[in-house]
């Protein structure tokens, strides 16, 4: 029997007369990857807000493993084990690739430094950033930046790791090495939500496939029947519905 992990029941969140996410409703299981299209400015990136505590729903709710999470703040959110990335990179630039992975690990768990190094080390081992360990952060290329930002977010612990865009700016080969690493996350067992425009890569990982329009639902099942939806195709990918 599958236990569900994360709950969003009708939630609403509007700037001024502008709704963002306009009644949004999601359940996940444990172990599952959910992957999230729709144009820019359809509320993606708010709807992960929300359920990372960044943002408070002016309706609606949102519970994780169980509990009623809708006030509480980004802090306890990570420490209940929910985790994210974000679509531009933003490391400790001057701190080591190690050090940046130390913060998340402390700050999640709550342990002491010294008992986080072993999973820190392979945190970086399963995100191919071993070697790059002792560099600098603000050193490193485009692809390793966006591995550090996976392996950060993975330091904390999380139940439920949220990818935003992780796969944008990369070459065709940087994406390909990129997704091998989410599948092997994924494999581990860790609960992912992935927000993506390289269609391709989100879809060689997920299980199940949303799409939101205008801060609402439009489908949402088998990643495959959902970009055949005539829909989806006329607001994604500009093909007519007709």
């Amino acid at each position: 029997m599958q236990n569900t992990l994360l709950e969003i029941n009708e939630v609403h969140k509007s700037f001024g007369s502008f709704k963002v996410t306009d009644g949004i409703t999601l359940s996940l299981n444990q172990g599952e990857a959910l992957g999230i299209i729709g144009p820019n400015g359809a509320g993606k990136s708010t709807l992960f807000n929300l359920v990372a505590g960044g943002l408070k729903p002016d309706r609606g709710s949102i519970r994780f493993n169980g509990s009623d999470v809708t006030q509480d703040p980004v802090f306890k959110r990570c420490h209940y084990g929910i985790g994210r990335s974000y679509q531009i990179p933003h490391p400790f630039a001057n701190m080591s690739v190690f050090e940046n992975l130390l913060v998340g690990a402390a700050f999640g768990s709550g342990r002491k430094e010294s008992d986080c190094y072993d999973p820190c080390i392979e945190i970086l081992q399963r995100t191919g950033l071993l070697k790059k360990a002792n560099k600098q952060a603000g050193s490193l290329t485009l692809l390793e930046r966006k591995r550090l930002e996976m392996a950060r977010a993975l330091a904390t612990e999380p139940k439920l790791l949220l990818l935003d865009e992780i796969a944008g700016g990369l070459t065709e080969e940087e994406c390909l090495q990129l997704v091998d690493t989410v599948k092997g996350i994924h494999a581990s067992g860790t609960t992912i939500i992935w927000i993506e425009h390289i269609v391709h890569a989100l879809l060689s990982v997920v299980d199940r496939l949303m799409v939101i329009d205008f801060g609402r639902k439009l489908d949402e099942g088998d990643p495959k029947r959902v970009m055949n939806n005539p829909k989806v195709q006329e607001i994604y990918m500009g093909i007519s519905a007709e």
